[in-house]
């Protein structure tokens, strides 16, 4: 017979790393580099994505 290998099970800190979180509407939102200009409003569009799940949001000023 091959050998036995025992599987390390996730722990519950790592299985729900940066969801928790961010499914209960609390985002770490961090502005992207890029400025956008909307030309059809005239503005200016900035654009926010959340550091742990990745969703963007966009705001105009």
């Amino acid at each position: 017979m091959g050998d036995v290998i025992q599987f390390k099970k996730k722990s519950t800190k790592d299985r729900h790393k940066g969801h928790t979180l961010c499914k209960s509407g609390f985002h770490k939102w961090e502005i992207s580099g890029k400025k956008q200009f909307d030309v059809k409003q005239g503005k200016l569009v900035t654009l926010s994505i959340c550091a742990r799940c990745g969703e963007t949001k966009t705001e105009l000023k």
